[in-house]
């Protein structure tokens, strides 16, 4: 059948990557199913690769009986000792078959079984190179599109790129050059599936990895990123050295290191920031380049109030929001922007609402703000026991305010602030008023009127 049948093994185990002894049960199970489609199913057939001989060897085995019932399965005592002078009843007599009457149609069954275990060996190959890979950035040649998605020929098997991964409004045409990372990898019966990503927030950071050597060594390490694909991402990076600064290490020399990254992203803006175990000190980081003058921390709602100047609030919130939304990813936590003034404002409201409250005067309303309770809410959340905490409040008072805060309303304090508002406005007008006759009174001699 073939004259040279070990050295084609060989051949096709070094050029296909797949194993001889594969290549070898897998001849010999075509064999054997084109000799059972030759010689019909019900036969006892044994198929060996006889290494030594580099040929395929069919072996018939039959029952060496007095009486013959089947002749596919049996065979006479007399026969059998002409082959085998030793053999008896009830022996297992192999015959070696006559390769040569194979036929065509068993030679071609013989072939797809052949290459229908290749393409299993192959795939199988293909699964346990890459399975281990996830996590890998892997270049590769845009082969075609179907359907949104980029299929990717990376040499011994094709990757999908979906549409859900890919960067919005970056486009490549057929035979372009393309780097993604390794999301995923599955096995199907039809073959492995290796789903590729251009947008998870770990390609990012395997970017930086094979641009900074101080990550790949482990000197620099990246905490946290946050991405918006296409338009902006943070990094936030610490150093185990304190000689090394983590994020002059990402930007390299004149910008090099990072603008490597930013031009295989198409552009997208990156934000290198300074991880901090103070998560205030990280917030502020985060923020970056927007200055911070004030932050208040709610660790049990996991969200802070981020105050600064009022000539920098746009730049801290960003662009339809997203400075502080990439800032709130990237730290965890829920994130409030608000400018000087208006917290001042509020604060001022607050304490108003506190001296709004029956039996609070001005120094209870200090003592109070300074505790924590900034405004009648808070009051009428607190407990008797923590007001006489504070001294000089009795039981029966505490139980009062706190009463009293519970009763409080809004508009209340609305008609403190319209008093205080006429009042100022009352003393502003008399102000003007005073103003205006000293400017009619006539000036002393050497005197020059400002």
């Amino acid at each position: 059948m073939i004259t040279d049948l070990k050295r084609m093994i060989e051949t096709v185990s070094r050029e296909k990557g797949v194993e001889k002894d594969v290549l070898v049960q897998a001849l010999e199970e075509a064999v054997k199913a084109a000799a059972r489609k030759t010689f019909g199913a019900e036969r006892d057939l044994e198929v060996s690769f006889n290494d030594e001989l580099g040929e395929i060897e069919v072996f018939e085995f039959k029952e060496v009986v007095s009486e013959v019932a089947d002749e596919h399965l049996q065979v006479s005592l007399e026969e059998a000792r002409d082959l085998d002078p030793e053999s008896e009843l009830g022996d297992s007599l192999g015959m070696k078959m006559d390769m040569g009457s194979f036929g065509r149609i068993a030679a071609q069954s013989a072939k797809q079984v052949i290459m229908q275990r290749l393409k299993e060996a192959e795939r199988d190959i293909v699964f346990d190179d890459f399975k281990d890979r996830r996590g890998e950035i892997i270049n590769g040649i845009v082969q075609r599109f179907d359907k949104g998605a980029i299929i990717v020929n990376l040499g011994r098997t094709e990757a999908e790129l979906p549409g859900r991964e890919q960067i919005p409004r970056e486009s490549y045409r057929q035979g372009d050059r393309i780097r993604a990372y390794i999301l995923d990898v599955k096995q199907f019966s039809r073959g492995p599936q290796i789903i590729l990503s251009r947008t998870h927030p770990n390609f990012l950071s395997a970017l930086f990895e094979t641009e900074v050597p101080e990550i790949s060594e482990g000197i620099v390490q990246i905490v946290q990123v946050a991405r918006e694909p296409g338009s902006r991402a943070k990094i936030a990076v610490s150093s185990k050295e304190s000689d090394v600064d983590p994020v002059g290490a990402c930007v390299g020399v004149k910008g090099s290191r990072v603008q490597a990254v930013v031009q295989e992203l198409r552009g997208e803006k990156i934000d290198i920031v300074t991880w901090d175990p103070d998560p205030a000190k990280f917030i502020c980081n985060a923020l970056a380049p927007a200055e911070i003058v004030r932050v208040i921390m709610d660790e049990t709602n996991q969200s802070m109030e981020v105050v600064v100047p009022d000539d920098q609030l746009s730049l801290a919130i960003g662009k339809r929001g997203q400075n502080v939304r990439l800032a709130s990813r990237l730290t965890g936590w829920k994130l409030d922007v608000t400018s000087e003034t208006h917290y001042n404002d509020a604060l001022k409201e607050n304490y108003m609402s506190l001296l709004s409250v029956e039996g609070v005067g001005e120094k209870l309303a200090g003592n109070l703000f300074e505790e924590g309770f900034r405004s009648a809410g808070d009051l009428a959340e607190a407990t008797v026991e923590e007001l006489m905490s504070m001294g000089d409040i009795s039981e029966e008072d505490a139980e009062a305010i706190i009463q009293s805060a519970k009763e409080y309303t809004p508009e209340k304090n609305d008609a403190s602030e319209e008093e205080a508002t006429q009042e100022s406005e009352d003393t502003v007008a008399e102000d003007d008023r005073e103003e205006q006759q000293a400017d009619e009174e006539p000036q002393a001699d050497g005197e020059t009127k400002e």
